[in-house]
């Protein structure tokens, strides 16, 4: 950019006329700088100038944008508002020679998006010295030339413009020549013939001084020869000549054919074409032919680098004599520019619950194309919810259309298509992937309504009854599921001293043994819960079912078990086979299968007298009584579950077989609690002396039945109701099970003859039951009169048992 020196002189005089206008025009701002400023200069406070507070910049995530180039000339420093310079902006390479030189600069607020024009008018520094095209100008003079006849000079080129560029020339002082100068060329100016015998050739100094502070000056040596008879200078057809090309038009394309004619012959008539000045940059973009004039092209026409090209002619003629004309080249625009898509602002990720019209992201369109053809459209494909929105000049907000489900669709490729009004119109597309940020949106969902776990009664602490799984489709945290017991109670105690739960996998473990004589099931509540904030939870009901097991042993409620009564049953000598003798009553605490009871006769005195019901625990006879049998039968009886494997109890009972109670022996063989025989005794001798004392009363009350016929006589210890006491605990009866099933009625009555316990002649109402005829009382105070109303004194009461078959 020509000579940059007195750099110290310059920043004096950059210092000095830097100045800032500020104006406000429809609420815009204005700035007038210097070029060549240096990086991080001020411009102006835009935070002031607007009215904007420092806090609202950043939050707004305010930036510049430049019109028309990549190049950032300023930015915006946040935290003081400045807009400071970030490049160096010369206005010669922005404008050329351009009178006004402006550049356009967008200010963008977001949330929401706003829009300010801010406009830098670049003001002219004299950086820039004069210039001539050449250092030495060859010229050849016939000495035959008049006073006053004018020869052209090239004018110098100066970069820079206004008061800045070439103000004025100087030419050294000789005798030959003076200095003509106008608007629109340089002359020398022939004051004295030349005499090409007192010299050939001159040299003169021609001096180009611009009007900058401090002056910068070019200078050209201009080199006369004298020669003989060369009267005429070429003379262009057109002072100046206009051409119109398209951009982009291909190499050696003719643009232009500027002319010249001599009135001289031969040599002095030759007119050769050359260029005079010609910036750099368009150097290399045009050549001319030097003997037609023929303007080619040469290099890269493109309109948005350049619209146009001015330039300087030369025709010369054989004997250096010369003129000179102007060309200008206007470049006329093609839709050769597709737009351009920049993505300005993006919030990514967007959160879920955006509420529709959310401004998600600003987009700006650019086509460097002119008119028509910068024109442009933009649209986004239809399958997303998001639309653009025409915000401000070529700025659009992309914003969404609905509600976004992060667990339906979390990232989204949207498509953005710009598509200027060029003919044929050019397209390009931007995909801008943005993705869905989770909220805490869903919670937790079991993936059955309810769960059931079954488990066996006498489990291990610890042991595995089920799992339950629940889905949370947020992601992470939001999405991680962790279980735990709500708080409850099972039979009086806490639930979490039952069960366990992991929070992971949702496992549930048994913290204790289960019994299923306690409970047989029960109902626990699991929570879901996500970790989210605020968290999210769900909850499931989830059944425990516990199945028995073979863990209880029979319970025989009647005889009492050995050892702890001494049970002794009165059979009749008369007794037919198949009459019921006594009935064996026990219970399981287990339920089903594990509850039904087998009876078996295990050991007996006589194997082949009695027998036993297998369900019932009815003990019979298996055949008529002989005098030969044993006065004295004693069986062992086994009760047996059907669990696997089966648990069974056993008991002794006791048999008598006697018409007569003064048949009976002493039972003193017969073995006794050893801690209990003193009481058995006394019993027993109070009991014989009773029996002694009404043994007529027995034998007339036989005669007055004679006529009827003789039943068996059973004998029972006590009365056959069963006193809650020898239930088992937790005992709970299950229909069709045990052996209590079916109701016996049986009559009480009660006997002597029995050291430990009670005999009495029992009367059964099923059809095999033999009657008792008569009774003898066990209280005292039943002996008072033995001779009342008989009926009376006979029966004393029925006993209902139940029975399971």
């Amino acid at each position: 950019m020509g000579d940059k020196g007195f750099s110290e002189l310059r920043t004096i005089f950059c210092f000095a006329s830097f100045f800032v206008t500020l104006h406000l025009v429809h609420g815009d701002l204005s700035y007038s700088i210097p070029e060549e400023m240096k990086r991080e200069s001020v411009v102006g406070n835009i935070a002031k100038d607007l009215g904007l507070d420092l806090s609202t910049l950043s939050s707004r995530k305010a930036r510049v944008d430049f019109e028309g180039t990549r190049k950032r000339y300023c930015d915006i420093n946040l935290n003081t508002g400045d807009l400071t310079t970030s490049e160096r902006i010369d206005r010669e390479s922005l404008c050329s020679k351009k009178p006004s030189c402006v550049v356009k600069v967008d200010l963008v607020l977001e949330n929401p998006l706003e829009l300010h024009r801010l406009t830098l008018h670049i003001q002219d520094v004299n950086d820039n010295s004069p210039k001539f095209r050449e250092n030495l100008i060859e010229m050849e003079i016939s000495e035959s030339a008049d006073k006053g006849n004018r020869f052209s000079i090239e004018e110098a080129h100066d970069a820079d413009i206004g008061q800045n560029a070439v103000q004025r020339y100087k030419l050294q002082q000789n005798d030959n020549f003076i200095l003509a100068v106008d608007s629109n060329k340089v002359e020398l100016v022939l004051e004295n013939t030349l005499d090409r015998e007192k010299q050939k050739d001159l040299n003169l100094l021609l001096t180009a001084l611009d009007g900058g502070s401090p002056q910068r000056s070019g200078t050209v040596v201009i080199h006369v020869t004298v020669l003989d008879a060369n009267d005429n200078a070429p003379v262009f057809s057109q002072t100046v000549y206009e051409a119109s090309l398209p951009e982009n038009s291909p190499l050696d394309t003719v643009v232009i054919n500027v002319s010249a004619t001599d009135a001289d012959e031969g040599v002095n008539g030759d007119v050769t074409y050359h260029f005079g000045h010609v910036s750099d940059d368009d150097v290399n973009v045009f050549s001319i032919n030097p003997k037609t004039g023929e303007i080619r092209v040469t290099g890269v026409i493109d309109y948005e680098d350049s619209s146009s090209f001015e330039m300087r002619v030369q025709a010369k003629d054989g004997l250096g004599l010369t003129s000179y004309a102007k060309v200008i080249i206007d470049v006329t625009d093609v839709n050769d520019n597709a737009p351009v898509i920049n993505l300005k602002s993006l919030t990514n990720p967007i959160p879920e619950n955006v509420s529709p019209g959310t401004e998600v992201g600003i987009i700006n369109v650019q086509d460097r194309d002119s008119e028509n053809n910068r024109q442009v459209r933009c649209s986004i494909q239809q399958n997303a919810p998001f639309k653009l929105v025409p915000s401000i000049k070529n700025y659009y907000s992309l914003v969404t259309t609905g509600q976004l489900d992060r667990e339906l669709v979390s990232d989204y490729n949207i498509t953005i298509t710009a598509t200027d009004e060029g003919s044929p119109p050019l397209s390009s597309s931007k995909t801008v992937q943005l993705s869905v940020a989770d909220i805490n949106d869903n919670p937790p969902v079991f993936e059955e309504q309810s769960y059931s776990a079954s488990v066996s009664e006498n489990n291990k602490p610890g042991s595995t009854l089920c799992s339950v799984t629940a889905r949370d489709p947020d992601w992470r945290q939001n999405g991680t599921v962790i279980y735990s017991l709500l708080a409850g109670e099972v039979n009086g105690a806490p639930v979490s001293s039952y069960l366990s739960v992991n929070g992971d996998t949702g496992v549930i473990h048994a913290v204790r043994s289960f019994d299923y004589e306690q409970f047989r099931s029960f109902k626990v509540h699991v929570m879901a819960r996500d970790n989210g904030s605020p968290p999210l939870s769900s909850n499931v009901t989830v059944s425990v079912f516990i199945s028995d097991v073979n863990d209880n042993c029979p319970q025989i409620l009647y005889p009492a078990p050995e050892g702890n009564s001494f049970m002794t049953e009165l059979v009749p000598k008369a007794a037919h086979g198949g009459s019921l003798v006594s009935k064996v009553i026990a219970v399981d605490a287990d339920s089903g299968q594990n509850a039904w009871l087998s009876y078996h006769i295990v050991k007996s005195t006589d194997p082949g007298l009695f027998t036993i019901g297998l369900h019932s625990g009815e003990i019979r006879t298996q055949r008529d009584i002989s005098e030969s049998d044993s006065m004295k039968q004693n069986l062992i009886v086994s009760v047996k579950d059907n669990g696997q494997p089966s648990l069974s109890a056993t008991c002794s009972m006791y048999l008598l077989i006697s018409d007569n109670l003064a048949e009976v022996p002493e039972l003193k063989d017969i073995s006794y609690d050893e801690k209990n025989s003193k009481l058995t005794s006394y019993l027993i001798i109070a009991l014989v002396s009773v029996s002694t004392f009404f043994l007529t009363f027995i034998i007339i009350i036989l005669g007055v039945r004679f006529c009827r016929r003789r039943k068996p006589r059973l004998l029972f210890d006590g009365a056959v109701a069963i006193p809650s006491a020898y239930l088992p605990p937790n005992y709970a009866d299950v229909d069709g099970t045990g052996t209590l099933r079916s109701t016996y009625n049986y009559d009480a009555y009660l006997t002597t003859g029995s050291r430990t316990s009670d005999f009495k002649f029992v009367t059964s109402y099923n059809d095999n039951t033999l009657p008792a005829d008569q009774t003898l009382r066990k209280s005292p105070s039943d002996f008072a009169d033995p001779f009342e109303d008989l009926e009376a004194s006979v029966e004393v009461g029925t006993v209902q048992i139940p029975h399971y078959n």
